[in-house]
């Protein structure tokens, strides 16, 4: 039985963080292997948030995981290519950390942050 609802209602808060961080809807998304928090951007981009390694979110309230954040760059040809993964703690630091290094990788894209919704260009 899919569990997308279930866990919509259970990451409430860490999809209303997420959306509040990126400025983006955030939803949680069937992965095939599990689910996990999705939010995309321009230029064929999405972020997938995840804190449990085999289930991707985890149903329990007390998982010692981490949250894991990795940016994708979708393409109609192939397989979505991973730019960039963190992991932290807390979920918007893990959100924070990713933005870091898709800059320091010079993966950033500028019209990701020309309107300085997700942080400065000093931050990169």
């Amino acid at each position: 039985m899919p569990r997308t609802r279930e866990h919509t209602d259970h990451y409430a808060d860490a999809l209303t963080a997420l959306a509040t961080a990126t400025h983006r809807p955030a939803n949680v998304v069937n992965t095939g292997s599990g689910y996990a928090i999705r939010v995309d951007f321009e230029y064929n981009r999405y972020l997938l948030a995840t804190n449990h390694v085999v289930e991707g979110l985890s149903g329990y309230d007390d998982t010692s995981d981490r949250w894991m954040v990795r940016f994708f760059q979708a393409s109609e040809a192939a397989e979505p290519e991973l730019l960039v993964t963190t992991e932290h703690q807390w979920l918007v630091d893990a959100f924070d950390l990713a933005l870091v290094e898709l800059g320091r990788s010079g993966r950033r894209i500028v019209a990701d942050l020309e309107l300085g919704e997700l942080g400065s260009a000093s931050e990169m």
